[in-house]
């Protein structure tokens, strides 16, 4: 019984993979019989490489198992297909031709060698041109998405990814360059997996100090003009939550919008950046007070996606390591589906030694730092001492008033635009198509 096996992603299966499968389906005619075994990457193995998968893994495997052809579905926990392949011992492997070329060549490469220890064989099928998934998933991103969907998909990169990678956005056009800004590193696609909303760059971008000034309303409508223009899972920068009375509330309108967290700091009183510290008056919560208003919110969410993250300031308050420690016990306890600690100290060393105690706890959740005073640290120092979401929160605002600075004090000082225009600005042209339906039919 000859065995064939195809690995795939099928996220979206469209012509392409069809195709592949019905090559199969040939050869075992020809061979006169056997069967098609497709190994099918997990989440973790997909968002290795690329974004995420629309659908979930149970989800692809149902639409796989019931394509005709196919005999048995296994999972594939890597990119990498050696591992299976050493157990099933194929006697094919097929894939479409276009892996000969970017991220997926080594692999190949890996899989003739391995395929020669038993005499089996990779066949490369041409690529179906005009279709492929990285084009569905460009049309569906068109399409937009549902909250179900958007609120959903926090929980699934924290299962797939060893770091979640956010950052801010204040209004609908930074919205945009977080859900599309990319780089292609070694071969692969890397993006941001979320997006913040900043209390702290939202009041900034409306000419407002950091103090809580802004309304709930007022900040629901910015948080609409990004979900209009975005796919992207959402975490809100909540202050504290406001009343316990409140924070229900908000609660149910961040998770009926599809808002996938809220990040709320152990504070009260009128609100000040943590940067300022002990520079300014703050005040702590007491961590009952605060679990109360945890808890509270945890009852009043509607489905399991929805996350409460609690920010604990005592660094930040320099009330020590040990204080910290206290309260995120108290808040997991409380139903917390994260913590965020937060430092003002310009090395991660602090955050460091809270992490390694952070990470013995039983029941520990998603750890979370903003590293705005230590942006020396990378991300893969982050995930190796345990921090499993990073959030780049005011960087992209930061960097926009030094350019717009730049570009009046041209005009200024040229008593006309083209200087400005050469140097700082992008072209009419790039301006007015930026935005996709822009005036065009």
């Amino acid at each position: 019984m000859v065995k064939i096996y195809i690995g795939m992603s099928a996220d979206l299966l469209h012509p392409g993979h069809l195709n592949i499968i019905n090559e199969a389906r040939k050869i075992l005619e020809k061979e006169g019989g056997g069967e098609i075994i497709v190994g099918l990457l997990t989440d973790k193995a997909i968002a290795s490489y690329k974004r995420l998968p629309y659908m979930t893994f149970e989800q692809r495997k149902t639409v796989v198992e019931n394509v005709k052809g196919i005999s048995k579905v296994v999972t594939q926990e890597t990119l990498d297909y050696v591992p299976n392949l050493l157990k099933i011992k194929p006697d094919y492997v097929l894939h479409g031709d276009d892996w000969k070329n970017g991220v997926q060549a080594k692999t190949r490469e890996r899989i003739i060698e391995t395929m020669k220890e038993w005499g089996g064989k990779v066949i490369d099928i041409p690529y179906t041109e005009g279709i492929s998934s990285s084009k569905l998933n460009k049309i569906l991103k068109e399409v937009g998405t549902t909250p179900e969907i958007r609120g959903k998909r926090l929980r699934r990169l924290l299962e797939s990814k060893d770091i979640v990678t956010v950052c801010e956005a204040h209004n609908g056009l930074s919205g945009l360059i977080v859900e599309n800004i990319f780089v292609n590193e070694n071969g692969r696609k890397r993006e941001f997996d979320a997006i913040w909303i900043s209390s702290l760059t939202q009041a900034t971008a409306q000419g407002k100090p950091d103090i809580g000034y802004l309304d709930t309303t007022s900040r629901m409508s910015t948080l609409n003009d990004i979900l209009e223009v975005t796919t992207k899972p959402i975490i809100y920068d909540g202050d504290n939550g406001g009343p316990q009375e409140h924070f229900i509330f908000t609660v149910k309108t961040l998770e009926r919008l599809g808002v996938s967290a809220i990040i709320i700091e152990d504070k009260i009183g009128l609100k000040k950046n943590s940067l300022f510290g002990t520079d300014v008056e703050q005040f702590q919560d007491t961590p009952e007070d605060f679990a109360l208003k945890i808890h509270a919110g945890k009852q009043a969410q509607v489905s399991d996606n929805f996350m409460i993250i609690a920010r604990i300031e005592s660094l930040i308050l320099e009330q020590g390591l040990d204080d910290a420690i206290k309260r995120a016990k108290i808040y997991l306890e409380a139903g917390a589906d994260g913590i965020m600690i937060h430092s003002r100290k310009d090395t991660f060393d602090e955050i460091k030694e809270f992490a390694k105690i952070y990470n013995t706890l039983p029941n520990k959740k998603p750890l979370v730092v903003v590293p705005s005073s230590y942006p020396d640290v990378t991300e893969k120092e982050l995930a190796e001492n345990g921090i499993n979401i990073v959030i780049y929160a005011n960087q992209l605002l930061r960097s926009a008033y030094p350019a717009m600075v730049k570009t009046a004090e041209s005009i200024l000082a040229n008593h006309r635009c083209k200087e400005a225009s050469d140097n700082y600005c992008m072209k009419i042209k790039d301006i007015l198509t930026l935005i996709p339906y822009g005036g065009q039919s």
